[in-house]
C-alpha cells in the first residue's frame, strides 16, 4: 500500500457506507461516492443500462478507491502540491470538488501570492504553494488551510440552514464537517466547545 492508498483508506473510513440524506446535495452516496459522480463517469455497475441508486449501493471498496485515485487525486494534480497539504486538499476535494483548490488558493493569496483563484492546480498555483511552504513552513500552510476549510463549512451552514446538521450536532457540539476539518490541523488550532457554540449561536 502506497501513501495515496493510505489516504484513500482514511477517506473511505470517514465517509462510511450507504446514505441518502435529502439534505445532502450529493444525493445517494456510498463510501463517499455520489450518484452524480457515477453518472458523470457513466459507471453502470449493475449493467442494467442506467445509473441509479442501485449502482450506488453496488459500489465496492475497490471501485471507490480507483475513483478516488484517478478522479480526485491524479486528475486534479494534487501530487503537484507540497506533501504536507496533500491529504487535507485530497480529502476536501472528495467533499467539495474544485472548491478545495479555491480554498487553498485563497490561503496562498492571504500569504501574499498573486494568482487567479480558479480551482485548478496549474504550475502557478503549485509553485506558489511550494514557495509559501518554504517561507512559513509546510505545517503552518496546512494549518491555515484547515482553518479556512472549517470557516468555509461554517459560512456554508450560515447560508444554508438545511446543512447546519452537518456542522453542529443535535446536542450543540461540533458536527462532522467541523471535526473533519480539524482532523488535519494541529490541536492548538482546534476550537474549544465553547468557541464552537458561540460561533453557531445565531443559528438558534
Amino acid at each position: 500500500m502506497d501513501r495515496i492508498d493510505e489516504m484513500i483508506e482514511a477517506i473511505i473510513a470517514r465517509e462510511g457506507g450507504f446514505v441518502n440524506d435529502p439534505d445532502d446535495p450529493g444525493g445517494a452516496t456510498n463510501l463517499g461516492i455520489t450518484i452524480h459522480t457515477l453518472r458523470g463517469l457513466g459507471l453502470d455497475l449493475t449493467g442494467d443500462g442506467t445509473v441509479s441508486e442501485a449502482d450506488v449501493r453496488a459500489i465496492k471498496r475497490v471501485d471507490a478507491a480507483r475513483i478516488y485515485r484517478v478522479e480526485y487525486f491524479e486528475r486534479p494534480g494534487i501530487a503537484r502540491l507540497p506533501q504536507a497539504v496533500q491529504a487535507a486538499v485530497f480529502d476536501m476535494y472528495v467533499n467539495s470538488g474544485s472548491r478545495a483548490v479555491r480554498l487553498l488558493q485563497d490561503v496562498l493569496v492571504a500569504f501574499g501570492e498573486v494568482l487567479v483563484v480558479d480551482g485548478k492546480i496549474g504550475p502557478i498555483t503549485a509553485a506558489a504553494a511550494h514557495r509559501v511552504a518554504r517561507a512559513v513552513g509546510a505545517d503552518r500552510l496546512n494549518d491555515a488551510y484547515g482553518v479556512e476549510r472549517r470557516n468555509f463549512y461554517y459560512r456554508l451552514a450560515d447560508r444554508r440552514p438545511t446543512s447546519r446538521k452537518f456542522a453542529r450536532r443535535r446536542d450543540g457540539g461540533k458536527g462532522g464537517w467541523i471535526l473533519r476539518a480539524e482532523e488535519f490541523i494541529a490541536r492548538r488550532w482546534h476550537l474549544t466547545d465553547a468557541q464552537h457554540r458561540a460561533r453557531v449561536a445565531s443559528w438558534g
